[in-house]
Formats: C-alpha cells, sequence, structure tokens
C-alpha cells in the first residue's frame, strides 16, 4: 500500500510511523499478527481495547502485533485497481501473510466490513474455506457473546478480558507451527483457552438457531477473566494518531464492569465483577501516559465513572499536574448526581466541554423499570450545578421504546426537559440543550433479552409525537435521534442467529458497508439479501419465549438466566434491585461467594477468588475526606510571551503524507513530551502561539520548512533541536532555532527552490518533454478555482529559474505573483499527473529580511 500512498484519501491513515507505533523484525519474531478494527482510522485509533492489547502483546519479545484499519471505500477502488492487497499499518505487510488477524467486533453493524478487509486482504471469507497458508482470523469485543450471525466467518472468537488470553492464542499458535501442526490441530489445542470459543465445534439447529456442540466435552464457552486489573497493563505507551480521532485523548481505564444493574445495559451485565485499579496505578498511568504522548485531553473511563469508590481522590492527585499544562479532564459515564462542586469549579478552569446526563426514561416509573438508580431530583441538581459553574452546553439522553412504556412516558422526556431549563434560571438565555434519543434494542445477556423492540413505523411515530411537543420551544432545545433504520439492522443482528451469515455475505456482494455512518447506510442491500434467502428479519425484533431456546445459551458472561430472569420480573412489578458493590449480593452468579465457585474461576488455582475488587468500601460520596488543596492558577502565566524563536525542520519519508494541520498537532504534542513550554492563547480554548508558513502540500518533501513559536519560559535555542527531535515522529527534524523580535509577524519567502524527479523511467520519459516545452514557452495560461471563484492566471512568470537534467529538473518559483500550492503550479504544467507519479522537494526557502 506504501507505493500506492499519494493515491489513497488521507495518506497519513496508512503510513503507520506515529509516534508511539512499535516498528519489530517480523523475521525476528515467532508469531506475527495484526489487531483488525473494521472502521475508519478516526473511529479505531479512539478504541481502548486495541490500545491495551497492542501494548500486551508488544510486550513479548518474540510477539509483533501491527495495526490495520478499514480502508474508505475511495481507498479500496485504488486497491483493486492497483491489485495492491490491504496490508498491515507499521511495515507494510499483506494481511494474508500474516500468523493471525484479530477483529474487534464493537457493534452490530461492523459485520460486512469484516469481510470487505478480508476481502481487500485476498483471504477467503468463510472458516471452511481457508487452509494452512491462511492467517488465523479471530475476534473479540462486546459483539462475540452473540456473533452467531458471524460464526461461519471466523476461526475462533475471544469471549471476556483479552490480556491473559490473546497471549496464550498466540503461544498456541507458536507451538503448533513448531510442530507443524494442521489447522484443525490447533483449532483443538485452542479449546483448551477458557474464553476461546470456536464456531465450527458447533452446530445451529435449522428451525431455532440453536446451537449445539459437537466436540465432546466443549459445550459451554466460559468468558475469560482477569480478576485483578492492577496485574495487567495499562496501556500508557499509546500510538498518537495523526489527524483528529474520533476521541482523541490520553484515556485511562480506571475500572471495568458495572453493577448498578440497568436492565437494558449489556456491557454492564457481560463485564462484572466490578474491578477498580488502585490509585498508586492510575497515578503512575497518568504520570507515564501524558510524558509519553503529550494529549491535551485526560479521560477516565469506566462503565460507570462516578461510581469508582475514591472518585474524588483521584480528581485531586490528577487535577494539580492537569492544570499545569493546561490539560482538559474529562469523567465520561458519569451518573446524575456524581460531580461535584470541586470537581465542576476545577473542569471549568480548563477547556470547558459539554457535559451529558442520561436519565434513559423521563418518568420516575420506568427509571425504576429499568432500574436507572437515580431520581428526578438528582437529574435536576446535577444540572443546576453544571449551569452555576458555567456549562452552557448540555446533552439530556433518553431512549424509547423501553419496556412497558406508554404515551405519557414519552411526554415525560418533553416534562423533564423543560424542568431540566427551568434550573438555568437568568441563564436559560445562553443555553444550548440538546435531546437525544435512541430506540431501545434489546441484548443478549440483559434481562431484556426477551423483549419485543418497536418497528420502525412505531419508532418515527414515537419520534414525531416528542418532536412535535419541542416544537413551541425550538430556540431552546435541538431534539435529535438515532435512525430507525440503524436501530432496525442492530437489532436484528443483535439477538440474530447462524442463518443470517449468508444474508451478511449477500448484503456484502451488494456493498453494503460502513452502515454504521448515517450517510453510507443503505437498507436496500440488506432488504435484497434477506428477500433471497427467505428471511423474515422482522421476526428478530419479537419477545422471545422464556423456556425457549436462545442462540447464545452456550456462551456463559457468568450471569446465570435465573438472575435474567427474576430480574425481569422485577422490571415488570417495577422494582429496583440494589447495587451490590456496597450492599448485598444480588446473586448473579458471576463471583465466588462462600463455597460457591463461581464457573468462570473452574480453571484458576484454588486461591484465585473472583470478586469485586474497589479501592475503599465505602463510596466517595459517602465519605467526608476534609481535604483542601489549593490548586495552582496558572492561566494567566500560560499566555505570558518571554522568548520568540523561528524553528527550522524538515519533513520528508512517511512525514510527506502528514497534511498542515496533522503537523501542527504533531508539533504541540511533541512540545508537551520535551517538557518545553509554549505560550498559550487566552480565550475559551487556549492554544499555542504557533503562527506558519504557507501549507506545504501533501506529498512534497521538504529540507526547509519553519513556524515561529512565543514560549512562557526562557528557553535556549541552541539545545532545543536536539531535545524535541527526540520527541518527534519519523521524518519530521528540527534544524535550528533562532531568536525572534517580539513581533508576531514573520516575513514570507519571496521565492522557494525545488526538485523535482519521477518515481520511474517511464514517468520521466513522458513529461521531461513537457517541462521542455514550458521552457520555451513565454505565457502558460491555466485556470485557478479559489473561494473566489475562477480565473484565468500566466504561471510562466512563477518560474524564476528552470534547470531541466536527464532524470530531474530543478526550479525556482518567485511568490511576489502571489501565493499558489507548488502542487498544482508543477500539476499544470505536467498536464494533471497525479502526485503519486511525482517526488517534489523544497530545497530552500529565500527571504529579503531574514528577520
Amino acid at each position: 500500500m506504501k507505493d500506492i500512498l499519494y493515491r489513497l484519501p488521507r495518506p497519513s491513515h496508512y503510513i503507520g510511523s506515529e509516534w508511539g507505533a512499535v516498528v519489530k523484525d517480523p523475521e525476528a519474531v515467532d508469531v506475527h499478527m495484526a489487531f483488525a478494527f473494521p472502521d475508519l482510522y478516526e473511529v479505531g485509533m479512539s478504541y481502548v481495547g486495541q490500545k491495551i492489547l497492542y501494548e500486551v502483546v508488544n510486550a513479548e519479545m518474540s510477539r509483533y502485533a501491527e495495526r490495520v484499519f478499514a480502508p474508505t471505500r475511495e481507498a479500496a477502488e485504488v486497491m483493486q485497481a492497483e491489485r495492491v492487497p490491504l496490508s498491515s499499518l507499521e511495515t507494510g505487510t499483506p494481511l494474508a501473510q500474516l500468523d493471525a488477524i484479530a477483529f474487534h467486533l464493537t457493534h452490530e453493524l461492523c459485520y460486512t466490513n469484516v469481510l470487505f478487509m478480508l476481502d481487500l486482504a485476498g483471504i477467503p471469507l468463510r472458516s471452511q474455506d481457508r487452509n494452512e497458508t491462511h492467517p488465523l482470523i479471530l475476534a473479540g469485543g462486546g459483539c462475540t457473546f452473540n456473533a452467531e450471525p458471524m460464526a461461519p466467518f471466523f476461526d475462533i472468537m475471544v469471549l471476556g478480558d483479552g490480556e491473559r488470553v490473546i497471549l496464550e492464542i498466540l503461544d498456541a499458535i507458536a507451538a503448533a507451527k513448531q510442530a507443524e501442526e494442521s489447522r484443525a490441530e490447533l483449532l483443538t489445542r485452542l479449546q483448551t483457552i477458557q474464553g476461546v470459543y470456536v464456531p465450527s465445534c458447533f452446530d445451529a439447529d435449522d428451525t431455532t438457531g440453536a446451537v449445539t456442540s459437537h466436540c465432546p466435552g466443549y459445550d459451554v464457552v466460559h468468558k475469560a477473566i482477569v480478576e485483578d486489573l492492577n496485574a495487567v497493563t495499562q496501556p500508557t505507551h499509546q500510538v498518537l494518531p495523526f489527524g483528529k480521532a474520533v476521541h482523541d485523548r490520553l484515556s485511562l481505564e480506571i475500572a471495568r464492569g458495572c453493577t448498578r444493574g440497568c436492565r437494558f445495559c449489556q456491557a454492564g451485565m457481560l463485564y462484572r465483577p466490578v474491578r477498580e485499579r488502585s490509585l498508586e496505578s492510575l497515578a503512575q498511568a497518568l504520570r507515564d501516559g501524558l510524558d509519553d504522548s503529550g494529549y491535551e485531553e485526560l479521560a477516565f473511563l469506566s462503565l460507570s465513572t462516578g461510581d469508582y469508590s475514591a472518585l474524588d481522590s483521584l480528581f485531586r492527585q490528577s487535577a494539580s499536574a492537569c492544570l499545569a499544562e493546561q490539560i482538559s479532564i474529562s469523567l465520561p459515564s458519569l451518573r446524575a448526581g456524581t460531580l461535584t462542586e470541586e470537581m465542576r469549579s476545577l473542569m471549568s478552569r480548563l477547556r470547558r466541554t459539554g457535559a451529558t446526563v442520561a436519565p434513559e426514561a423521563g418518568s420516575q416509573r420506568l427509571r425504576d423499570v429499568v432500574n436507572k438508580g437515580i431520581t428526578e431530583e438528582d437529574i435536576l441538581k446535577h444540572a443546576e450545578g453544571l449551569f452555576a459553574s458555567g456549562w452552557q452546553n448540555l446533552k439530556l439522553y433518553f431512549m424509547i421504546g423501553l419496556p412497558t412504556e406508554t404515551e405519557d412516558d414519552v411526554r415525560a422526556i418533553f416534562d423533564l426537559a423543560m424542568k431540566v431549563l427551568a434550573t438555568a434560571g437568568p441563564r436559560a438565555k445562553r443555553l444550548n440543550i440538546t435531546v437525544a434519543v435512541s430506540p431501545f434494542v434489546p441484548k443478549p445477556h440483559t434481562p431484556f433479552q426477551w423483549e419485543a423492540q418497536l418497528s420502525r413505523d412505531e419508532v418515527h411515530a414515537r419520534v414525531s409525537f416528542l418532536r412535535n411537543l419541542f416544537f413551541r420551544h425550538r430556540k431552546r432545545f435541538t431534539v435529535r435521534w438515532h435512525d430507525p433504520k440503524m436501530t432496525w439492522l442492530e437489532g436484528i443482528f443483535a439477538r440474530g442467529d447462524r442463518h443470517l451469515a449468508d444474508a451478511v455475505e449477500t448484503a456484502y456482494r451488494k456493498d453494503a458497508l460502513f452502515c454504521s455512518w448515517i450517510d453510507q447506510l443503505d437498507l436496500a442491500p440488506w432488504e435484497e439479501a434477506f428477500a433471497e434467502h427467505g428471511i423474515d428479519a422482522d421476526a428478530y425484533l419479537g419477545a422471545r419465549d422464556e423456556g425457549a431456546p436462545l442462540p447464545w445459551d452456550h456462551l456463559h458472561s457468568g450471569v446465570e438466566k435465573d438472575f435474567l430472569l427474576r430480574e425481569r420480573r422485577r422490571a415488570l412489578e417495577e422494582k429496583s434491585t440494589p447495587d451490590c458493590r456496597y450492599g448485598a449480593c444480588s446473586a448473579c452468579g458471576v463471583c465466588d461467594m462462600g463455597d460457591r465457585r463461581s464457573p468462570l474461576s473452574a480453571n484458576m488455582p484454588e486461591e484465585t477468588r473472583i470478586t469485586p475488587h474497589l479501592v475503599s468500601k465505602t463510596p466517595w460520596w459517602e465519605t467526608e475526606s476534609g481535604e483542601t488543596v489549593d490548586y495552582p492558577n496558572i492561566r494567566d502565566e500560560l499566555g505570558k510571551k518571554v522568548v520568540h524563536l523561528k524553528l527550522r525542520y524538515e519533513k520528508t519519508g512517511p512525514a510527506v503524507a502528514l497534511s498542515q494541520l496533522e503537523l501542527q498537532t504533531v508539533f504541540d504534542r511533541a512540545l508537551r513530551r520535551a517538557k518545553l513550554k509554549p505560550a498559550f492563547s487566552k480565550g475559551f480554548n487556549p492554544q499555542p502561539l504557533f503562527h506558519f508558513g504557507w501549507a506545504l502540500p501533501v506529498g512534497v518533501a521538504s529540507l526547509d520548512e519553519w513556524f515561529g513559536l512565543f514560549f512562557r519560559v526562557p528557553t535556549d535555542p541552541e539545545t532545543l533541536p536536539d531535545i524535541l527531535n527526540a520527541k518527534l515522529p519519523q521524518g519530521i527534524r528540527i534544524i535550528d532555532a533562532t531568536p525572534l523580535t517580539m513581533a508576531r509577524k514573520i516575513p514570507m519567502p519571496t521565492a522557494e527552490r525545488f526538485t523535482l524527479r519521477f518515481v520511474d523511467t517511464k514517468t520521466t520519459k513522458s513529461f521531461l518533454p513537457l517541462w521542455k516545452e514550458f521552457q520555451d514557452d513565454s505565457e502558460r495560461i491555466v485556470e485557478v478555482t479559489s473561494k473566489r471563484g475562477a480565473k484565468q492566471v500566466d504561471i510562466r512568470p512563477y518560474f524564476a529559474s528552470l534547470d531541466i537534467q536527464d532524470e530531474s529538473l530543478a526550479f525556482e518559483i518567485d511568490w511576489r505573483h502571489g501565493y499558489m500550492s507548488p502542487l498544482k503550479l508543477v500539476g499544470a504544467v505536467c498536464d494533471g499527473v497525479h502526485a503519486s507519479k511525482l517526488l517534489l522537494t523544497k530545497i530552500e526557502q529565500c527571504f529579503e529580511d531574514a528577520g
């Protein structure tokens, strides 16, 4: 793929040379694999699961894990036209040459993208069609607890925590390679690893979809579990994305599992019990992570961040370091009422982003049905505190179609939103409140797995009812809703069976891709696929009989079906179940309790106990620490301008693929890693005071670029290049740093010198005659399009000199005629040749006044 890099959209997403990327010699390892994310780079680079496993595997000297993401449709067309297979990012190894490819299945709408990537790699889609020459195809992630619609496409799936099981799988692959075992023998070996599901060992009933094993002693697959998170990796040496990832921040997992017991929440059931990381390990991870990444934002992640038992202590120990470097703190997954005045105050002194409150249901009755565990008073106090602390953007998240929902419950969404607005008082005029509505999808392994899902028509009707309620108040509220088409498809596959596999492949052949992207989703291929295979898709949305077998009964999360049934009945009785984290055991079945051994600990040493791991036995909101912290107020210090430097740098090799915006982020984070102290702008969202020259087009190298930067502390220009170069990714090197006056404006070059070569002899012979013709021209008129429209421009005067050699040429561009992209100037002479055919390098900038 490196050979066609500049024909791909956003080429920086395919170069694999980001800061933190691990590069090993594939010939020096025993097992070479890739973690595959079946969505675009900017989505996959946000996924913490991949960051964790990437670091776990690469910590082993004899194992090597690379990354790969789904290319865009446009990129795939180029790859197919050039017959270039999908390859790994770091070394560019074709995926078909690897030992294993592990896909992250994070949601049901990515299924066709898995087939898309396998096809682009030249790997047979179905497990039965692969042999010893093909890599082992794995899947992990929440969807594997019912990925039966994808079962024929995977050799194995991994249920539960992956840190240890992935190493056991790679050990098995290495042993099988050494013993020259067949693929079937390898799969037999893998069956002995807890958490590993081999779909080919199970058969699905043609009528019910129920699954039974034909491999003796391998009837139920229990999830893998890490009983103590402090014993496994917290990824701190993270790969920093080029460009803006969806969640572009240092994400630290503070806990895993949640026992709040929301009856619609699949993750809350799958990842029990609660296991919290210690304050000491998190403090070390914070220091290491920020030092190594240079991120501007920190996020504490868990299924319910506000329930971390020592959240106030964690926040305090992190806040001073973040304040000192203008690093914002994000606390996603906060339950209403779990944000103190101190936390709000500190967060408002940093980059303040929007806040989200998730009542889930408008009425208290329905919140009790789903066991949300919060009251209307909690919600209103939480919103009032946010508004009082200066927040102006608030999102309220609701679900429609929850079991037992009535029209009054839907109307209550509007009523609650109006009450939230009222808590703002006089500030209400400045607020932006978003009411986000998602249709409920019953998920496997939850108390609601037997419930019906709304049809598309019913979803439209309830959304329309809500929109009409908000219509008169549309200046105060923005109402957004999840696309009913997307919810329909998600619901089919969430509780689907193996009968759907043929439809998945057929829909893929009909170009159903990126179905979680609203602008890409088209139901027509799916509807055609269901019809061709005689599938009644809507039947998958219907209610299920409690006594009937389910397609996922053989996949065990540790939560017993009896517990789920009890919780379903309590829901119908509108009864809440308290959180067992600090109260009585609710007997879900996950933990070792007394003499009872959890089925998850069957293969563990006797002394190992699966129980909740909490930092504090008393939750933080019930304790009075009495601690007062004098946080530094350095906002004014950040804006001081003590030194102004001009830094010259080279941009070569893989860095040529970076855009100007991507490059600025690279420098910003490298400065943080190098402990250098740039001055910041003032205002709502402070930024380092960079000022760059003209943007260098993607695909053009340079030996002489520059940017100016103010520093807030004395900074030695002699030592700065070496310090900063140690923290820059491949292809970017600071040449020197020179002092400037404290004036912000820096003179632009009056001319720049370039060299131009072509990628091969054939291209050289084609285009050198064009340059000789251009050299003899007195003028060359081209049409240039800008924001102001199209105009005719004579580009010949731009070329102050032109020296044509046998295989290359050199020229100087005079910018006193106005600035144009040098790539466009060259393309105009070369008759529109694509940048992928050119090797254009800027070698020098010329200034009338060196400034």
